[in-house]
């Protein structure tokens, strides 16, 4: 008689998921409440670059105060960045905390439809 072989499943994949849960915890924990964490990827040092920067932080100063973190990354210079976060068009915008992440491509000029494309709700106000 031949010995019953069962496959087992591989337990080398429950310790992976549980250190990625620790490490999203720990990433949770280190976020203010209610900061707004923002990344805008741009294309070099061109005008439109520059234009989507400054638009960027004038959003972010009349509109969120000091509740927000804005990361400038420039495509060029950290492609890797750009992969990771599926960048295909610059400039984009990404609000990437609070969830659910929302983007924002193209001409920055339209504060109004920025703000309202990512979702940005500021204390005291509703969005139009």
């Amino acid at each position: 008689m031949k010995p019953n072989k069962t496959k087992r499943r591989s337990s080398a994949a429950a310790p992976r998921r549980v250190d990625a849960a620790i490490a999203f915890e720990k990433a949770l924990a280190i976020l203010p409440n209610g900061k707004h964490i923002l990344r805008l990827y741009v294309a070099g040092a061109t005008d439109r670059s520059r234009q989507a920067v400054l638009r960027a932080r004038q959003l972010c100063d009349a509109e969120l105060k000091n509740d927000y973190e804005l990361e400038v990354i420039d495509v060029y210079q950290q492609p890797i960045l750009a992969r990771d976060g599926q960048i295909v068009a610059t400039p984009t915008l990404v609000r990437e905390f609070p969830r659910p992440v929302r983007r924002f491509i193209g001409n920055l000029a339209n504060i109004t439809g920025l703000f309202v494309g990512l979702e940005l709700a500021t204390k005291g106000k509703t969005t139009p």
